[in-house]
């Protein structure tokens, strides 16, 4: 399944230690990220053996999103991680590299990448948030939460969509039409390559019609 010997002894550890009850942070969206890792390196030059190990190891701790602790999950993960790479016997200088840039890739800490690595993976886990896989692991997200007794709803019965509410309004934690416009339509604007920009364009799109159906079916 992988292209780099490390990789499958990095997977072998890690993949039963990954979240299996939230279909949004799940080994499927590990795998996703990595392969876009794997294309998006492959794009600008970069090492895909370390871009690839960043992003198995991006998820390794999954902070729910109701949780004010959200923020830290890249942190801690990063931390985590270095065991494994340890395991399959990477570099100090190559496992600094690889956990840099998985400590700057959420979206909830804000922070830009300060390596190579880090704008692959950003990149990668950003295309993973958009499009029709990123509409199912946000339906996926809000299931979660109601199944860990957070009250929401799939939209706001009074605006479902929300095209032309103030960001102060929008509240993606109850309603989940509202994550479209707290951070779904937001993610094309902030690709760094060239290959990310453009299919990060085409799902843009793609959430563009699915928000106007949705409109259409609630008249």
């Amino acid at each position: 399944m992988w292209t780099h010997p490390r990789h499958q002894e990095l997977w072998e550890h890690v993949l039963p230690t990954l979240s299996h009850d939230d279909l949004a942070h799940d080994w499927l969206h590990v795998k996703r990220v990595t392969q876009w890792c794997i294309r998006i390196a492959k794009s600008i030059n970069v090492s895909t053996d370390l871009a690839g190990a960043a992003g198995i190891l991006h998820d390794l701790i999954n902070i729910p999103k109701e949780s004010d602790l959200r923020s830290l999950g890249s942190t801690l993960s990063a931390q985590a991680g270095v065991q494994y790479l340890e395991m399959v016997h990477y570099s100090k200088p190559e496992i600094e590299a690889i956990t840099t840039a998985i400590a700057t890739c959420s979206w909830s800490r804000g922070l830009s990448p300060t390596n190579q690595i880090g704008v692959v993976l950003q990149d990668a886990d950003r295309l993973d948030a958009i499009g029709g896989i990123g509409i199912m692991r946000n339906i996926a997200c809000a299931q979660a939460m109601r199944g860990r007794k957070h009250t929401g709803t799939l939209y706001h019965p009074d605006r479902p969509i929300p095209w032309n509410t103030p960001d102060e309004e929008l509240n993606d934690k109850d309603h989940a039409l509202d994550h479209f416009f707290c951070k779904l339509l937001k993610l094309k604007d902030s690709m760094h390559t060239e290959l990310a920009k453009v299919e990060a364009q085409r799902r843009h799109d793609w959430m563009l019609k699915f928000l106007t159906e949705i409109e259409r079916e609630l008249m």
